[in-house]
């Protein structure tokens, strides 16, 4: 039997443009794509470092709803970067929203909180300054 492990899926409402903006402002690399009889993906598979991430388009039919189907996200998601303040800033340039300011923080990190254009909140942390 392998190691159980979880692979994060983000529900959207476009996945192309979702996995596009991990690609390109978080520096996710897409290892995986199914797409539906209609072309459209079905899941996209990211490795982010030694860590792998799903993306998926909403279904309500099937319970898969959004944080926009939701009026916001009920989990957080940390990403641990060399600099949370070139990562914050290179997400919040291309459609994200600063929910708490990247400082330094009394326990040791840096860090701040990102919802991304697509509704998910990202923890961004690294070394304090």
């Amino acid at each position: 039997m392998t190691k159980p492990q979880i692979l994060p899926r983000l529900i959207v409402s476009e996945p192309d443009r979702a996995s596009a903006y991990y690609r390109d402002f978080l520096g996710a690399e897409e290892v995986f794509r199914a797409l539906g009889d209609d072309g459209r993906p079905t899941v996209v598979e990211h490795l982010l470092g030694a860590t792998s991430f799903r993306v998926s388009p909403a279904v309500p039919a099937w319970g898969w709803l959004s944080p926009d189907d939701l009026g916001g996200s009920p989990v957080l998601l940390e990403i641990e970067v060399d600099d949370p303040d070139e990562t914050g800033a290179r997400m919040t340039d291309n459609g994200a929203e600063t929910v708490v300011p990247i400082e330094n923080r009394p326990y040791g990190k840096r860090s701040g909180r990102i919802r991304d254009p697509f509704g998910h909140l990202w923890i961004v942390t690294g070394e304090p300054r």
